[in-house]
C-alpha cells in the first residue's frame, strides 16, 4: 500500500514489554526506543510515523501511539519483545539485561513506501535491523541516525551481551547521526574517553555524535564538541533516557543548529527521568528549564 505522507521523522524499531527492577522496586513500562524517541518528538510539533513488531495483545501500544498523533504502521508477531531490565545502583549506565522472548525482524518491505526527513533506528538487539533497512533509506535520501545498541547487543540464553560488531565500519559509513552511551561507546572504540571515543566513531562515517552518559549527554558535530548536563529532579523514569535524547536530537535538528538540538535533548530527557514510560511534559515546561538552567549555553 503506497504511503503518500511525508513524515519529519520516522522511528524504527520493536516495542518492548518491559520490567524495569531498581532499588526501591519493580515497576511494568511498555517500552522499547521507538516508543520513547517518537513520543518526544511528537510532543514537540513533528509529523512522526512508527514503525514496529509487536503481539495483538499489546495493540493498546499502538491506540496510545495513535492518540498522541503518531502514525503507527504495526507488523503484528506471535509475540512482543519481552525484556528485563535490572539497574543495581543509581547509575543508569550500569545495568542488566534480559530478553525472553522477540519479536524477529523488520524488514525493507516495511519501510520502502515511506518518505521523511529523518530516520532513527532504535533496536534492541542484533538482528532486529539490519543493513538493507539502512540502505534501504539512504537510498530515499533520508537523514538516518542510529543507536548502536542494537547492533553491539547480543541475545544468549536470554541474557543481552555486548560482542564484537562484525559490520561495524560498513554500518557506520551509511549513518548520519550516531547515538551511543558511554559504556557501548568505551566497547566499541577501547576509549575510556568520551571525546576521544566520539572521535573515533566519526572517523567511521557519521558526521554527528549524540553520546549519552550518566551526567549528560556530548554531542559533536561540525568540528565542534557541546556538553550538556541533565538536571532531573528525580531518577524514576531512568529507563528511555537516551532514545529520548536522539529521538529529540535528530527532530530538533531539522530546525535548529547542533548547539541548541543538544541543548533541547538534554531538557526534554532531564524531565522524561523524572517519570516512568515515554516524555509527557509540555512545551512549556521545556522552554522553562532551558531558560532556568541552559540559558547561555548555547554557542
Amino acid at each position: 500500500m503506497k504511503n503518500n505522507k511525508i513524515y519529519d521523522l520516522i522511528c524504527i524499531g520493536n516495542y518492548t514489554k518491559d520490567t524495569i527492577i531498581i532499588p526501591s522496586g519493580v515497576t511494568y513500562v511498555d517500552g522499547g526506543a521507538v516508543n520513547y524517541s517518537a513520543h518526544a518528538a511528537v510532543r514537540l510539533g513533528f509529523k512522526v510515523a512508527v514503525v514496529t513488531h509487536l503481539a495483538r495483545e499489546d495493540e493498546r501500544v499502538v491506540v496510545k501511539f495513535n492518540q498522541a498523533g503518531i502514525i503507527c504502521l504495526p507488523r503484528y508477531t506471535p509475540n512482543s519483545t519481552n525484556m528485563r531490565l535490572e539497574y543495581p545502583t543509581a547509575n543508569p549506565d550500569i545495568r542488566t539485561l534480559f530478553v525472553t522472548a522477540t519479536a524477529g525482524t523488520i524488514t525493507t518491505d516495511e519501510v520502502q513506501e515511506l518518505q521523511a526527513k529523518s530516520a532513527v533506528i532504535g533496536s534492541s538487539l542484533r538482528g532486529e535491523v539490519g543493513l538493507d533497512v539502512i540502505h534501504c533509506l539512504k537510498e530515499k535520501n533520508i537523514t538516518v541516525a542510529v543507536d548502536v545498541q542494537g547492533y553491539v547487543r547480543v541475545l544468549r540464553d536470554q541474557v543481552l551481551q555486548y560482542e564484537t560488531w562484525d559490520e561495524m565500519e560498513e554500518t557506520l559509513s551509511q549513518v548520519d547521526i550516531l547515538k551511543s552511551d558511554a559504556v557501548e561507546a568505551e566497547y566499541l572504540t577501547g576509549e575510556t574517553d568520551i571525546k576521544k571515543a566520539a572521535l573515533a566513531f566519526v572517523d567511521m562515517g557519521p558526521k554527528e555524535i549524540v553520546l549519552t552518559h550518566k551526567d549528560g549527554v556530548l554531542v559533536y558535530a561540525d568540528g565542534q564538541f557541546y556538553n550538556r548536563p541533565f538536571f532531573p529532579k528525580n531518577m524514576t523514569g531512568r529507563s528511555g533516557r537516551g532514545d529520548t535524547c536522539v529521538g529529540t536530537y535528530v527532530s530538533m535538528r531539522l530546525t535548529q543548529s547542533p548547539a541548541e538540538a543538544s541543548i533541547w535533548a538534554a531538557a526534554v530527557t532531564s524531565l522524561k527521568m523524572e517519570n516512568q514510560g515515554p516524555f509527557n511534559r509540555s512545551l512549556s515546561e521545556v522552554e522553562s528549564l532551558i531558560a532556568e538552567k541552559y540559558n547561555g549555553q548555547i554557542h
